[in-house]
């Protein structure tokens, strides 16, 4: 198998910038009025991308466990905000609980795959720790985050029936189950459907890197078929624990419902 590598240049990479600026062009003409968040997200972009990269060549040339041990940190805590934030309603405590389920889902999972699966020594390797951690909290972190969305929407447009069901002698439980059960679902659908194309409609970021720095195909099928189950996982645990959470957060121990939603008024753009 051909190890060669490809090494991009800055002229290539203009090339494929220049297909942000037709599809800029296309939204101008056709009146879309999105050129504007176009042309930020690819800044930000852009610069999200070279930082994060000198931060991690710096991080690979020490080999630190504090520095790997605080990428992974920060990682987590813009996961688990940005998952409670993309919600159109709020709910007291919403970004602890995004936080607490996206840390501890991503970690459990990550610690497996680490210590059982891979078993590295160190376990702290940052070129293989926080690429893992990265790939498994950006994918549970859609998850989370539709889970909230489904959650905030389920129980504010049936506020009214919640409460009809506890004054006739519901349980909390009883009342909210069926939105529980829709909200964990609405998080993991998007992750099950991934998985049910995988290889047939699309090749993943990880198999497809692998690929392209000229591993051999089996060699990352198998990489790919690891990750993908470990997001699965993180996914499923993250987002029934924040529906749990949300749900005891709006349901006392007397079986009432006490947590009104806030409506943001925010539209979330078609990124």
């Amino acid at each position: 198998m051909d190890s060669s590598f490809l090494d991009l240049s800055y002229f290539q990479v203009l090339l494929a910038a220049s297909l942000v600026v037709v599809n800029g062009m296309l939204s101008l003409y056709l009146k879309l009025g999105m050129e504007r968040s176009l042309f930020v997200s690819a800044i930000r972009t852009v610069l999200q991308l070279l930082l994060i990269g000198f931060v991690l060549q710096w991080v690979f040339t020490n080999k630190q466990w504090y520095l790997s041990l605080l990428i992974i940190v920060v990682m987590t805590g813009v996961a688990g905000l940005t998952a409670a934030s993309r919600s159109q309603f709020h709910y007291p405590g919403m970004r602890l609980h995004s936080i607490v389920s996206i840390w501890a889902s991503a970690w459990l999972v990550t610690g497996f795959a680490v210590f059982g699966i891979l078993r590295l020594t160190p376990w702290y390797l940052p070129q293989y720790l926080i690429p893992l951690l990265g790939m498994v909290l950006g994918n549970s972190l859609n998850g989370v985050c539709l889970a909230l969305e489904r959650l905030s929407v389920e129980l504010s447009s049936h506020k009214n029936e919640l409460e009809s069901q506890l004054a006739l002698g519901a349980t909390r439980w009883e009342a909210a189950h069926p939105h529980l059960v829709t909200s964990i679902r609405t998080g993991m659908m998007t992750m099950i459907n991934a998985m049910m194309v995988v290889g047939l409609v699309s090749l993943p970021g990880m198999m497809t890197g692998q690929l392209l720095a000229g591993v051999n195909p089996l060699d990352a099928v198998k990489y790919q078929i690891v990750l993908m189950f470990l997001i699965a996982s993180t996914t499923m645990f993250g987002t029934i624990s924040v529906v749990l959470l949300g749900y005891r957060q709006m349901f006392n121990s007397s079986h009432q419902f006490i947590a009104p939603l806030a409506s943001t008024k925010k539209h979330r753009s078609n990124d």
